[in-house]
């Protein structure tokens, strides 16, 4: 019926029947006129088409394999009379090479076998030429060609195979994976592409949806440790799994899971292990292990030992690699004290899973019995350190204690002592080797080594090769065998402006020895020596004493180290003492300041120059100098004389610029010689040295007209003029001049004046009445005045009390 449809498509008239699956193209041509009358008399005209050629689009199946061209349809039109007068002309998608027609009887056929996997239909184009006019007798028409679907393709599994998994024990049903086929056939057309699947091998482990492909659990409670692996078959058929449909397959390899539902278990449940006494405590001295038929984290294990008694003498940790459980001891094992010990060791698993708890407990528990082994021990000392105390001093020989040690095994061998000598290290004591009696071998000193480590060896006399070490630690004690001590390295500051009962330094002592045999000090002066006039110690009762000055004001020029010497002594038993010497050094110190420091470190430390800094600077200043006189030299070497010749004489002027030193100068310009030219003879000084001694003025003034016995007057009988001649004869006969001319000046004030002189050179005057003490608080501009006149007022007190007391004698 389907080729018959196919090849008798063509059809004639106005009206057609209809294929459910055809499309009717149709043309109408020059329209006949018909001519009917109507009741009024009236022509009425009928159009009707004229019959043209129509049809519908052609079929041809896939896959043709007769040796004859497949025949698709006929093309016609009803203005071909059948006398070859209408030519046929076919054009479009494979014309002329897929596709031929016959051109007078309008005959198509199919030349080549087509597949409809490849292209589906074939777009063409018809016209119908008129032979005699060369023209178109219709319009151009396009049709198609379908090529009809066979089933030519079986179902493929594009992604196959595949692997799986699913957890053993899962329950029936349980879905696993899907599988999808694929089929190239029409899907839309007949049940070519209609795919159903089925198990071909893997029954009655799984099963497969025939409609989606859903591979599940045919069989409960499947065991991973009976069986791990299944390659499970499915097939797909096309045709709805008809007979006649082509298949295809493919492999989906399934692995179970593991859960855990396997315990832990024991091979045997008694094991038994040796252990020698001698073993290390945290040392592994067996193994046990349990079985798990589970893997990875279900198979893990936890071991525990049950009985306290086990428990305290041993622990027990889980090897990851093996999953042994590694004994290990944890206290000394002695084979006197107890020779057997059973421990009860449970394992269990660490991870379980809840739902398979119906299957029992997982957990398993076995016995092992430890055998303590005998072994010869190394002797065993009483203690596991010793502490000894000996004083210093004390004679060669004096004993510091024993120590004590023994054979732990059953023989109790004799025990011998040593101790154990290093050659960097001197040698203070020595052990009886029967006894273990440790004495001294030499005198100790608490204060060279407070404290002494020696280590002590015990060996047994039948096996020396055993040892035994113990350290002892021996302390010296002390003895009051050191005398206190004052530091007198560093110098005591005096101020010159220093007041009577002000303290001047606060001193303490030290002493090696402990603080319980010298914990106070006491100070003093030595016994029979002369009050010191100038200082005193006082002490204060807290192992200090302070050093007071008895007088005020201390002169520098006029002393400026004082030697002080303090005896100290301890309350130690017995009690020892010591003299040591202070040195007190006169400074000017910085008034308004607490700081002692003298005037010259005063500088170098406001400076903040080090030591090293200022030995710089003075080998810079010292080698500058030395360049300078070089310079000079070599230039005075080469001075040309004042007086060239004859012809070049000229004046030569020498001029002296030399500045005095102002009022504190007492040097520079000395006019003693104007005012009395003998004495300036007796007392000629050399300006360049200066006088051991200078005896200093007296700063009172005095009264009007009257002069001091003390002060320098001019002779009256020596005349001005003969001085100054005498002065000109001892210039020209001096050898030290300049070789030139020089101009020596002499002015002379004269005497007699009515008014007297107002200065205060070589003047005396009486004691004044009033108090320069408070000139001390003026600052440092009145600092000189302060001291001129304190010692002044200080002489003068002392003379005074010196003439009351040899007027009371």
């Amino acid at each position: 019926l389907r080729t018959y449809c196919a090849k008798h498509l063509l059809f004639w008239g106005y009206e057609a029947s209809h294929h459910s699956q055809a499309k009717i193209i149709s043309r109408s041509h020059n329209a006949t006129h018909n001519h009917n009358q109507t009741k009024d008399g009236e022509t009425e005209v009928h159009h009707r088409p004229k019959r043209g050629w129509i049809w519908n689009q052609f079929f041809v199946l896939e896959e043709h394999i007769g040796p004859d061209a497949q025949y698709v349809g006929k093309l016609h039109s009803n203005s071909d009379k059948g006398d070859g007068s209408v030519r046929y002309i076919l054009s479009g998608e494979g014309a002329g090479s897929i596709f031929i027609i016959n051109e007078v009887t309008g005959d198509i056929h199919a030349t080549k076998s087509l597949d409809r996997e490849k292209k589906s239909h074939y777009v063409l184009h018809a016209q119908a030429i008129d032979l005699n006019t060369n023209k178109p007798l219709e319009p151009e028409s396009e049709f198609i060609i379908k090529v009809q679907d066979i089933n030519d393709n079986a179902p493929k599994f594009p992604d196959g195979p595949f692997v799986t998994s699913v957890p053993e024990m899962s329950e029936i049903g349980t879905s696993v994976f899907q599988v999808t086929a694929t089929d190239a056939d029409d899907p839309t057309y007949g049940n070519s592409a209609r795919v159903v699947y089925s198990v071909l091998h893997g029954q009655p482990y799984f099963s497969v949806d025939p409609k989606s492909g859903i591979i599940r659990t045919a069989l409960a409670d499947m065991d991973r440790e009976a069986r791990e692996h299944y390659s499970v078959v499915i097939q797909a058929k096309d045709m709805a799994g008809q007979v006649g449909g082509l298949s295809g397959s493919t492999t989906v390899n399934i692995t179970l899971t593991d859960v855990n539902d396997n315990p832990p278990k024991f091979p045997q449940k008694n094991y038994q292990v040796f252990v020698p006494e001698s073993a290390q405590v945290g040392k592994p001295v067996g193994k046990i292990k349990a079985n798990d038929e589970d893997i990875g984290i279900n198979a893990e294990i936890k071991y525990s030992i049950l009985n306290p008694e086990g428990a305290g003498m041993f622990s027990i940790s889980t090897d990851k690699d093996t999953r042994e459980g590694v004994i290990t001891l944890r206290k000394v094992l002695n084979y006197e004290k107890k020779k057997h010990y059973s421990l009860h060791i449970a394992a269990e698993n660490t991870h379980l899973d809840p739902h398979l708890s119906y299957l029992g407990s997982f957990k398993d528990d076995a016995t092992l019995k430890i055998t303590v082994g005998d072994v010869d021990e190394p002797p065993v000392f009483s203690m596991d350190y010793y502490i000894m105390e000996v004083y210093e001093n004390a004679k060669v020989g004096t004993e510091v204690g024993a120590v004590t040690a023994r054979d732990p095994d059953s023989k109790n061998s004799p025990v011998r002592y040593f101790i154990e000598r290093r050659e960097d290290k001197e040698v203070y004591f020595d052990i009886e080797s029967i006894s273990g009696v440790i004495r001294t071998t030499q005198l100790l000193d608490r204060e060279d080594t407070p404290w002494h480590n020696i280590t002590v060896m015990a060996t047994e006399e039948d096996n020396p090769s055993l040892q035994s070490h113990v350290p002892v630690t021996v302390q010296v004690l002390d003895v009051n065998d050191n005398p206190p001590m004052i530091n007198t390295e560093d110098e005591i500051i005096i101020c010159e402006s220093t007041r009577a009962g002000q303290v001047i330094q606060t001193i303490t002592a030290v002493d090696k020895d402990d603080f319980a045999n010298g914990k106070g000090f006491s100070f003093s002066f030595p016994g029979g020596v002369p009050a010191n006039p100038n200082f005193t110690i006082k002490d204060n009762e807290d192992s200090t004493a302070s050093i007071i000055a008895r007088r005020r004001r201390f002169h520098r020029l006029t002393q400026e180290l004082y030697e002080l010497p303090v005896v100290v002594w301890d309350d130690g038993e017995p009690v020892l003492s010591s003299t040591s010497t202070l040195v007190l050094r006169v400074c000017s110190c910085q008034r308004g300041t607490r700081l002692k420091i003298c005037q010259g470190e005063a500088f170098l430390s406001s400076a903040g120059l080090s030591t090293g800094a200022l030995i710089a600077i003075l080998l810079c200043v010292l080698i500058l100098l030395a360049i300078v006189i070089l310079f000079i030299t070599l230039r005075r070497s080469k001075k040309e004389p004042l007086i060239i010749s004859e012809e070049d004489i000229r004046e030569n002027v020498v001029t002296y610029d030399d500045e005095g030193g102002g009022e504190e100068d007492t040097e520079a310009f000395d006019i003693i010689a104007l005012r009395n030219p003998a004495a300036a003879e007796e007392l000629k000084f050399r300006r360049d040295v200066r006088p051991e001694c200078i005896r200093p003025r007296s700063s009172r003034r005095p009264a009007r007209g009257h002069h001091s016995p003390s002060s320098l007057d001019i002779d009256e009988e020596m005349d001005i003029g003969e001085f100054i001649k005498q002065r000109v004869a001892e210039a020209d006969q001096d050898t030290s001049v300049p070789p030139y001319d020089s101009l020596q000046t002499y002015a002379y004030e004269g005497q007699g004046s009515p008014a007297g002189s107002i200065s205060s050179l070589g003047s005396t005057g009486a004691h004044s009445e009033l108090d320069y003490n408070s000139m001390d608080d003026w600052g440092p501009k009145f600092e000189k005045i302060a001291e001129l006149y304190g010692e002044e007022v200080e002489t003068a007190s002392e003379s005074t009390e010196k003439a009351e007391s040899e007027k009371q004698t």
